[in-house]
């Protein structure tokens, strides 16, 4: 019970206290005016039994009707009050926290599972953890509290009538018990037929440039219909099932209303039982059912949340990366013996390199060979498989992940701009930058001149993902954003290579200047703009088959020379009709 409260709250149970407390204390003042209402029966049959009427009790009776209704206000708003904002917070504090999680997680881990899976952990299933935070759990546990403390009372009464009463609810329970597990079964399946709409949906829009162009429409993009397809099927069969399982339930709860009325017709018959027992019976005994009957119907839906937190929960249970030593003094990186892949494809293969401290290093290679790879794991994206990822001499998987990547700007092929101003896009280099260092940094990256033309210059908000600027723009910006970091190591991912020619050499401008006296690791598809690299290291299938200059590699007449040859041919390459 209490792990599957933690898995709902999310780690938040202390957050259901005050809640639970307060929804209880509004739930026994619901009852009072009832009780009341019951004594005023009972003086009404006195009265009419021959006993004085007792006008002055009855006053007071009232009188405490409406004290009931006013108590009952402020009770039922201080519990809103409690239950919404300690739900919400714990749901947006939990969101946060999910949120540094996830960034703290090996890449590798990130990049097997669908981002639209991720997002639906985010928000569906915080949602479903939040309303259970406010809506469903304080009402259904204080609804358990006030029913057995109401039995117990009940019992002490007139415990015949008390067994009338609650005879159906064992049969509800035993219900409920026997489908349990068709009922997790049909919520698994419904929650990840709501993940799967939600991928395909991301899918759908992501992918809303290659729909257009080739005229993917109707069965041609099966995919998001059959995912929307699958959802209200799986909507349709939770429904059609749980439904009619909570009201057979509640049909044979609420059958303890009748029981009381058979039962205590006998007992009065009997003259074993007072009118008035029976008229509280009956008053009371009815309120009782209301907090079981909306345990019962509200039981499937948190089972259902039951779902989506334990689905929190183990993503919060994954580990981070691991690491807690400080930054040796020296910067060059050292790969000894790596072995690596993603699942079972081996990407690369015993491979050894050493990049020294203030030279740049080039990786050239075929397509496949590893390129990417490499940067990846200097970066500590990944942890190789075997073998070593040394940084100034100590194994990166000793470091501390967040200190290591303060020493190390990357700047990638696919530029990713937030949607956010100019001026924060390159902020994010180093948060407490100043405007004029900021500024300083766009000249260094070649983007200011376009920058202060645009309407609102450095203030201009930028589209998601930067869709609303150019390819070079986004890479100069991105440039500005590494040197304003001013890492003592650059991750270069063939920066340069869909580029303009124009573009190409701004951006050939910024780089130069980047990359002064630092230690460099750079890819590029266009040999030419590594020609003056310390060291070039060529990959093949995952190995290391060269490495030395660009003049000493030539001469050897291997791969490098066959690529250089190859490129070389190709700037001459014109397209022209087949004669």
């Amino acid at each position: 019970m209490m792990k599957a409260l933690h898995n709902i709250s999310v780690g938040e149970t202390k957050k259901l206290i005050k809640p639970v407390i307060w929804m209880s204390i509004v739930n026994f003042v619901n009852m009072i005016p009832f009780i009341l209402i019951a004594v005023i029966v009972h003086l009404i049959f006195d009265y009419y039994s021959g006993a004085p009427v007792e006008l002055s009790m009855l006053w007071k009776l009232w009188g405490g009707m409406v004290l009931c209704f006013a108590l009952m206000y402020v009770c039922q708003n201080k519990a809103m009050v409690i239950t919404f904002l300690d739900g919400y917070s714990a749901a947006a504090d939990g969101r946060i926290r999910l949120a540094e999680h996830i960034r703290k997680l090996p890449m590798g881990y990130l990049t097997s599972k669908d981002s639209g899976e991720l997002g639906n952990m985010m928000m569906v299933d915080f949602d479903q953890t939040e309303r259970a935070m406010t809506h469903i759990l304080p009402q259904l546990i204080s609804s358990i509290v006030v029913s057995v403390i109401s039995i117990f009372l009940l019992f002490f009464l007139d415990w015949r009538l008390s067994l009338a009463t609650f005879a159906g609810l064992p049969i509800a329970v035993l219900v409920l018990w026997g489908v349990s597990g068709l009922e997790r079964k049909i919520n698994v399946r419904l929650s990840y037929a709501r993940i799967k709409q939600s991928n395909r949906l991301q899918e759908y829009l992501t992918g809303m440039k290659e729909i257009k162009a080739y005229n993917l429409q109707g069965a041609n993009f099966s995919a998001f219909r059959e995912a929307c397809e699958d959802y209200r099927d799986a909507c349709i069969r939770a429904e059609g099932v749980i439904g009619p399982i909570n009201l057979v339930s509640s049909v044979f709860l609420k059958a303890g209303l009748s029981l009381i009325t058979i039962t205590g017709v006998f007992l009065l018959l009997g003259g074993s039982l007072e009118i008035s027992v029976l008229a509280l019976f009956l008053i009371v005994g009815t309120r009782i059912f209301d907090p079981l009957t909306t345990v019962i119907m509200r039981l499937s839906e948190l089972k259902s949340c039951h779902v989506s937190g334990k689905r929190v929960t183990a993503l919060f249970e994954q580990p981070v990366m691991g690491g807690t030593d400080n930054l040796p003094e020296s910067h060059d990186i050292r790969f000894e013996h790596v072995i690596f892949g993603y699942g079972n494809d081996k990407i690369l293969d015993d491979v050894s390199i050493v990049m020294k401290e203030g030279e740049m290093t080039a990786i050239v290679g075929p397509s496949g060979s590893g390129k990417t790879t490499v940067l990846r794991l200097a970066a500590r994206f990944y942890d190789p498989q075997s073998g070593k990822v040394l940084f100034g001499g100590k194994n990166e998987a000793e470091i501390d992940p967040e200190k290591l990547m303060s020493k190390i700007s990357m700047v990638f092929q696919d530029v990713y701009l937030f949607k956010d101003t100019i001026l924060n896009n390159i902020r994010y280099g180093r948060e407490n930058a100043t405007r004029e260092e900021i500024e300083a940094a766009a000249k260094a990256a070649r983007c200011y001149d376009f920058v202060v033309k645009l309407p609102q210059g450095f203030e201009t908000m930028v589209g998601e993902g930067g869709s609303t600027l150019s390819g070079g723009e986004k890479q100069r910006l991105s440039i500005a954003r590494a040197i304003l970091k001013d890492a003592p190591v650059i991750l270069l991912d063939e920066a340069t290579s869909s580029l303009d020619p124009e573009n190409e050499i701004e951006i050939q401008k910024a780089i130069n200047h980047l990359v002064q006296g630092r230690t460099v690791i750079m890819i590029a598809h266009r040999l030419k703009t590594i020609a003056g690299a310390d060291k070039i290291v060529v990959l093949d299938r995952g190995q290391v088959v060269e490495e030395g200059k660009h003049s000493d590699l030539l001469h050897k007449g291997g791969l490098y020379a066959n690529l250089w040859q190859l490129q070389t041919q190709m700037s001459g390459w014109k397209i022209g009709r087949m004669q």
